[in-house]
């Protein structure tokens, strides 16, 4: 029975939000994040990324949400990629996981991208991702031999 006052919805609070290479998940539920992503640093520009995936935890919320992630080039406008994945919470207590799959994504430069994390259309993070094109090799070993 329901308290006449009682909400139907709580927006959830973010508890995290990991970009990395690769999910797994045990029998007992628990999830495995294999390479977590500070940065990619890649050999040239434009490059492709067949998979990358952004894992986030949602926690203190009731109801039924979508989240929303996006990946934005460096001028802050453009959209690269967009994933939409729903969840629900059932009581204020539980904890959700999503694991978003951003898929054929390509990265035309290096700069800043950001990542942006939104659930029912509210903004909860937006963090960056560096990337640059690593020197050459033959450039790279010249570097580091001594003149």
């Amino acid at each position: 029975m329901s308290t006449p006052n009682a909400p139907s919805r709580i927006l959830p609070d973010l508890q995290c939000a990991l970009l990395c290479e690769d999910i797994r998940v045990e029998l007992n539920q628990n999830y495995i994040l294999i390479g977590v992503l500070n940065n990619l640093v890649v050999r040239q520009v434009p490059f492709p990324i067949g998979r990358m995936l952004l894992f986030t935890r949602w926690t203190a919320g009731f109801g039924e949400f979508i989240q929303t992630s996006r990946l934005i080039a460096p001028d802050k406008t453009t959209v690269l990629g967009q994933c939409e994945v729903q969840f629900a919470l059932r009581t204020g207590e539980d904890i959700g996981s999503t694991v978003s799959v951003f898929q054929q994504i390509q990265i035309p430069e290096a700069g800043t991208y950001f990542l942006e994390v939104a659930v029912d259309q509210v903004s909860k993070i937006k963090f960056p991702l560096r990337v640059s094109v690593a020197p050459p090799p033959d450039q790279a070993a010249a570097q580091k031999t001594p003149g």
